[in-house]
Parts: structure tokens; C-alpha cells; sequence
């Protein structure tokens, strides 16, 4: 079979123990695990047998103390990547980093780090940090409101350019014998602005892929700009064919509006399969690893975080997507809640078949390794999406479950790759080289007010 020009492009979750926060108690392992170092490269090697495009590391910087759960975050994720990639080769490294509370200079630093040191697999998932827990964690000011944040995460953004674009050794002209390098390949970018004064240049220089790729997810009003202005690689929660199309509208419209050309713009969200020999058994598994441990399990929990009174809960009644829309002040994260009103508003489900749909505000596909791959191909065949960041709830066993399984269907349907092509994450997600304007300075930034 002739393979096609466009390819579906996977991420694989490797945090912890898996997306599910009950789901440890099926999986193969200890709770050592989330600090061996050997877990973390088997779950590499497996994602590298089944030709993932990139580990992808959520993270949060705060310790969630929920006994009863698995800590979700434990290791740096930089740290953790930088060790992988010197040991399994070709695969992407999706790193989440809060601009809420780093510097731009230092994560500019030591993301080109390890960008120039891998040959160009490094993404960034730039996220604002939206839990007071974090906050407390650096020093005794209070969450910044949403709008601050995100105008800080824009800023933090367009100095992180200008500084991964001041320096380029490839643009030397002649150099003196007596000198090592040409003094005309860097330049300052002097950037005053609102949240930051930064000199430069970087100590880093321009990189195989011009600066990582960056990823973004945010899908409140402040987070679509963002990811209009700097996302490549859009983490979203879409849930069915029409929110896909009406959050792609929505994004490439915003981008347009910029300045910028949506065509750089790759929407890869979050998904979670639940794979066995028959859909039933999906579906009993999914009841399990989810911790609810039947349907009326997953009806109760549906209840109770969407504070619906349990003695007036009809299970079999349309929901009504205006009661599921989250407030767009409020502190914590918009964009994940989003995904069920997006989905309520286009189709009319009951509780019961809602439970089904989503998993952790992720899209839930179940069934049997056909069913599944089919569901995939599905939203990404007609260009609903680009590809999906697959979070598997109990890793490793659904990790290899899932390379065993599905990715053969993937590749016998001709839609996936059987082995890797291209050096760099950029050029696997057929993502633009970066240009930097004419001064050198890199992209410019651009006012959303």
C-alpha cells in the first residue's frame, strides 16, 4: 500500500503509574516505580517499539496528598526526559513547564539545551499554573488572577524567541584567525516589558528545529490566545467531530486575526483507550481502572463533580449543556472542563451515555483493538484533529497493550508510521522552521489586547 502524505501523529502519557487515579491498583508494579529510573526507560523503550512521536510529561509542581491516589507528578520533567533521550533514540520529548514560575532566560537556557543535545526532539507544553497549592510553593504571594497569568505567559513566550534567536553561530561571516567565533553572530535583545527586562544574548544558540516545538493547552478566551499567538502543538479537549471543528474554527479564526498562519497549527488531544478482546469487556474494564467499579459507580461520580443533587439525578434524562459550562474567572483550569458542554451542545446525551464518552475530561475509546483504532482514525481522517496525546490510565500494562494492539491495526490501515522518518519533532508534525525577523531578534511580539 502507498503510504499517504499525512500521517496521525501519537503522543504516549508517561506520568507515574497512568492518567487513572485509581487505576494503580490493577497495573503491574510497586508504588517504587514512580521513582525507578528503569520504569521510566522500559516505558520509553515500549513507546519507541510502537514509533510514538514523543513522551509527553504533564506536571504540576505540588505534591497532590491524596492517599488514596497515585501521585500524578513526582519528577522534574525536564530532568526526567534528558535522562530517557540519552538512552532511547528517535523519540519527541513533550516537557510541561509553568510560565506562571520560571524565568525566561533560564528555561530558554536549558531548553536549547537539550534541544541542540538531542538533535531537535525537545517540545514544550507552556502552561499557566492555575492551583494555589503551586503558588505556595513560591513564596507568600497569592495565585495571580487569569488575566495576569496569561498576559505574563504570553511575554514569557516572545522573550524565550528573541533569546533562542540571539545567537546563531551558522551566521558568521569571516572569521580572524585570532578570534574563536564571530562576535556578529549574537546580539542583545534588550526586551523591557510589563513582566520582564531581559539583556541577553543566550549562551544556547540557534538549534536543529530553530527553537523547540511548543505545545500549548489552554481554551479559555486568554488560553485561545495564547495558543494562537505561540501554540504549534494544541493539547485540547475534544470530545466529538463537531466540537472539533467548531475549537478548530475558533483557533485558526483567532490566529488569522494575529497575524498569524493557522497552517502551523497542530491539534493533538488528549485521549484514553480502553482495549480488550470484546466491547463489553471494554467496558467492564473501563469501570474498573476508572475506580468506580460498575456503571452506577461511574453515575455516582458524574453526579458529584458535577454537583447534581442525587436524589433528583435522572440518569436517563438529557443533560443540558448550559449547566456543564464552567466560569471563565474562575481559578482553576477552563479549558479540560469545557470539553462536556462543547460536547452537550452538539449532541444530546444522557448521563449514562456521557460516562462513556469522556474519561479524566478526555475522550474515551473503548472496545476491541479494530473498534479503537477505528474511533482514532476517525476524528483525525477528515481533519478534526491532527493526531492524539494517548493517556493511558494503568502504565505500563496499557502502554504495551496499546503498541501491541492497536498501533498494527494503525499501520495495516496505512495511517501510521512503521518506522521513524525525519531528525526532528518539527519535521515529523510538518511544522514550519522558525524564521527570525530581520534584526535577528527573533518573532515578534504581538498586542491580543
Amino acid at each position: 500500500m502507498t503510504m499517504p502524505a499525512r500521517q496521525l501523529n501519537l503522543n504516549i502519557g508517561i506520568n507515574t503509574t497512568g492518567m487513572g487515579g485509581h487505576a494503580w491498583k490493577q497495573r503491574t508494579g510497586s508504588s517504587a516505580d514512580i521513582t525507578d529510573p528503569a520504569y521510566y526507560l522500559r516505558l520509553a523503550q515500549i513507546a519507541h517499539r510502537g514509533r510514538f512521536d514523543a513522551l509527553f510529561l504533564s506536571d504540576h509542581p505540588a505534591l497532590m496528598r491524596d492517599p488514596r491516589q497515585r501521585p500524578l507528578h513526582t519528577l522534574d520533567p525536564l530532568i526526567l526526559l534528558t535522562f530517557l533521550a540519552g538512552q532511547v533514540p528517535d523519540i519527541g520529548l513533550v516537557a510541561t513547564i509553568s510560565t506562571t514560575y520560571n524565568s525566561p532566560y533560564n528555561l530558554a537556557r536549558r531548553a536549547q539545551s537539550i534541544d541542540v543535545l538531542t538533535g531537535g526532539r525537545l517540545v514544550i507544553n507552556l502552561v499557566s499554573s492555575f492551583n494555589p497549592a503551586v503558588a505556595a510553593n513560591f513564596g507568600n504571594e497569592p495565585l495571580p488572577p487569569r488575566e495576569v497569568r496569561y498576559g505574563r505567559a504570553i511575554e514569557f513566550v516572545d522573550v524565550a524567541k528573541k533569546l533562542w534567536a540571539s545567537w546563531d553561530p551558522a551566521e558568521s561571516g569571516e572569521v580572524p584567525p585570532d578570534h574563536f567565533w564571530d562576535t556578529n553572530a549574537a546580539h542583545e535583545i534588550n526586551h523591557e516589558g510589563r513582566f520582564f527586562s531581559v539583556r541577553g544574548p543566550l549562551n544556547a544558540p540557534w538549534g536543529p528545529q530553530g527553537h523547540p516545538v511548543l505545545a500549548q493547552a489552554g481554551a479559555s478566551d486568554w488560553g485561545i490566545d495564547f495558543a494562537a499567538l505561540h501554540g504549534e502543538i494544541i493539547y485540547a479537549n475534544v470530545l466529538s467531530r463537531p466540537a472539533g471543528k467548531a475549537f478548530r474554527e475558533r483557533l485558526d479564526s483567532r490566529a488569522r486575526a494575529l497575524g498569524r498562519d493557522p497552517a502551523g497549527i497542530r491539534i493533538v488531544p488528549g485521549v484514553v483507550p480502553i482495549v480488550a478482546e470484546s466491547r463489553e469487556a471494554a467496558l467492564r474494564k473501563h469501570e474498573i481502572l476508572s475506580g468506580a467499579g460498575s456503571e452506577d459507580g461511574l453515575l455516582r461520580r458524574f453526579a458529584a463533580e458535577s454537583g447534581l443533587d442525587p436524589a433528583q439525578f435522572d440518569p436517563d434524562a438529557p443533560l443540558d449543556p448550559a449547566r456543564f459550562v464552567p466560569d471563565q474567572n474562575r481559578q482553576w483550569a477552563v479549558g479540560m472542563g469545557l470539553g462536556l458542554s462543547e460536547l452537550l451542545t452538539h449532541e444530546t446525551l444522557t448521563a449514562r451515555q456521557a460516562v462513556r464518552r469522556l474519561e479524566g475530561f478526555h475522550r474515551l475509546v473503548l472496545g476491541t483493538p479494530e473498534e479503537v483504532a477505528e474511533q482514532l482514525i476517525d476524528l483525525w481522517e477528515d481533519g478534526t484533529v491532527d493526531g492524539y496525546t494517548v493517556q493511558p490510565l494503568a502504565a505500563p500494562d496499557d502502554i504495551s497493550l496499546f503498541v501491541d494492539k492497536v498501533i498494527p491495526v494503525l499501520q495495516d490501515r496505512g495511517v501510521f508510521r512503521r518506522e521513524y522518518a525525519g531528525d526532528t519533532v518539527r519535521e515529523r508534525y510538518g511544522l514550519p522552521f522558525p524564521v527570525k525577523n530581520p534584526g535577528g531578534a527573533g518573532e515578534q511580539s504581538r498586542d491580543v489586547a
